[in-house]
């Protein structure tokens, strides 16, 4: 549960700075922001948990590791990525090709980096 939790916070603080960025107020608009990329977090985690279950059976999905870079990491990132971006489009929020190629970087650097900077801790 932590791990999801560390997931939506730093997508929250994502979307937060882009509108920041962006001299939008971070209040009121940020759902709008979010909700995209928060459903592509949610289905990347659902994703997640079955390849996990798949794999080796229902009993992966008990031992399931959402700190895990891979393959946990990359499939979440992805799918917030993936998943943002299309939702985005279909909403009629603006996709421009700077855009995905910032939102891929950060959104690594948060969704990877903090699973990598625990692995390696420990």
């Amino acid at each position: 549960m932590v791990p999801f939790v560390v997931d939506v916070v730093l997508v929250v603080v994502f979307c937060a700075i882009g509108r920041r960025s962006h001299d939008e107020t971070i209040g009121t608009g940020l759902l709008h922001t979010f909700w995209p990329f928060g459903t592509g977090l949610l289905l990347g985690w659902v994703i997640a948990i079955a390849v996990a279950a798949g794999r080796e059976g229902a009993s992966a999905a008990r031992r399931f590791d959402g700190r895990a870079v891979w393959p946990t990491g990359v499939i979440v990132w992805l799918s917030i990525l993936i998943g943002g971006m299309l939702l985005r489009v279909v909403s009629g929020q603006g996709v421009a090709v700077s855009f995905v190629i910032v939102a891929a970087s950060f959104l690594g650097l948060f969704v990877l980096g903090w699973r990598a900077a625990l692995q390696f801790l420990r």
